[in-house]
């Protein structure tokens, strides 16, 4: 994309911002009293002319004044936009939100697509870590009762997983400590995806003097968990403000905002879809660049966020083209990366 002169791009961030402001198109007057260039309506039309010409913005009908096409927005993102900062009251929203947050991992996932859906008044998504990418912090069974244990593991993305096991025969205080031990042994520092079932003991782990009981009481721990993840790996999807995409629907022209809140439904789609655009940073795409059908009038704002400097998962928001980008991108960049301290403490 040729990069535009001053003028133009003056012309061109001044409909985008109008426009996302009012929804309403822009004409050459609006243009030439909000851009203090200088220069008569005339020559404003003249640029607006041009950048129509060259697929900026468009005329929705002869009367009108011009709205941002895609490549105009996505020139308005990747050159004009800047950094934007968000409102103090709305940085300090967020801050007191992770500030004050004690919830479980779910909870917390949950409360944050929440959050931000309301920073950004658009609908937003929260992806959560793939859990068998994570490593295991801590591993222990405890013995619940004679014939009964729980079998714990905690996680570096922030999350306890447990599981309770039901045995035919008891399980003595000595069996269960000495399963413990070796859980911790064979779990501790590793992946999940590496630990969870496997052999029954690791070369070198201590049998003691219980070696196919305490063998039996691990390797059945492992095997529960690993049903456990696998019945909720695919939950860890989590929207906010859904009906918002409803109440945008003036802002779309062909698609089908039902379509929309149906597409919201389908975390595993839309979890694949995120994970394929995501980049190293902020990640920008706009409209047409979607490779759904679906999200073609929509435009996603997605960051990663990190837990202990790796990858966790994943914070975005969804909503029309004519979005605010510099409140969108700003507002994903802080919760990301609020979110990514929190689930590193």
């Amino acid at each position: 994309m040729t990069e535009l002169d001053e003028r133009k791009a003056a012309v061109l961030r001044a409909i985008v911002e109008q426009y996302v402001d009012t929804a309403q198109p822009v004409g050459s007057q609006t243009v030439t009293s909000t851009t203090g260039l200088g220069v008569s309506a005339a020559t404003i039309r003249n640029e607006m002319s041009l950048l129509e010409r060259e697929g900026y913005i468009a005329q929705p009908h002869p009367s009108a004044g011009r709205v941002p096409t895609d490549r105009g927005y996505r020139y308005y993102v990747d050159h004009l936009a800047g950094s934007g900062q968000l409102p103090a009251t709305e940085r300090r929203r967020i801050v007191d939100f992770f500030s004050s947050a004690t919830l479980a991992m779910d909870q917390l996932l949950s409360q944050t697509s929440h959050l931000l859906a309301g920073v950004t008044a658009h609908a937003a998504v929260v992806v959560g870590p793939e859990l068998q990418a994570v490593v295991v912090r801590a591993a222990n069974i405890v013995l619940l009762q004679p014939r009964v244990v729980l079998a714990v593991v905690v996680l570096s993305n922030g999350s306890v997983e447990k599981e309770v096991v039901v045995f035919d025969d008891e399980v003595s205080e000595a069996e269960a400590a000495d399963a413990s031990v070796r859980f911790a042994q064979q779990l501790a520092g590793r992946r999940l995806a590496d630990v969870l079932v496997g052999d029954d003991d690791n070369p070198g782990s201590d049998k003691r003097e219980h070696p196919d009981r305490v063998a039996g009481i691990v390797n059945a721990s492992r095997i529960a968990l690993q049903t456990r993840l696998d019945e909720h790996q695919h939950d860890a999807f989590y929207v906010g403000g859904a009906s918002r995409l409803a109440a945008e629907h003036d802002a779309f022209v062909t698609t089908n905002t039902a379509r929309l809140l149906e597409l919201l439904e389908q975390h595993v789609v839309l979890a694949s879809l995120m994970r394929e655009l995501l980049g190293p940073g902020l990640t920008v795409c706009i409209g047409s660049e979607n490779t759904s059908l679906d999200l073609r009038e929509c435009s996603l704002v997605l960051a990663p966020y990190l837990v202990e400097g790796e990858p966790g998962g994943t914070v975005g928001v969804l909503g029309p083209t004519r979005m605010d980008y510099r409140k969108a991108q700003a507002a994903v960049s802080a919760v990301s990366q609020q979110l990514g301290r929190q689930l590193s403490r």
